[in-house]
């Protein structure tokens, strides 16, 4: 009888830790998603209708679209000539 108690702490210590683990990655991706949006906005090297893309694009697909600007947006503006 003594071991159902021990074995219910156990068990919300562990979701207690993955809860706050959890919410760390959120405020993680959260500011992340934010800085996506403020550096875009004042990129000086995208044109303005670049700008409206990665906007809508970091907008739309939250960390995703921030991970994808962080990767391909900031880079150099240069066209591949065909």
């Amino acid at each position: 009888m003594t071991t159902l108690p021990l074995l219910l702490a156990d068990v919300w210590t562990l979701f207690a830790g993955l809860g706050s683990t959890v919410l760390v990655l959120l405020v993680i991706a959260s500011i992340f998603w934010v800085w996506a949006i403020v550096d875009c906005a004042t990129n000086p090297k995208l044109e303005s209708t670049q700008k409206i893309m990665w906007l809508l694009v970091i907008f739309f697909l939250h960390v995703l679209g921030a991970i994808v600007y962080a990767v391909a947006g900031r880079g150099d503006t240069r066209r591949l000539s065909i």
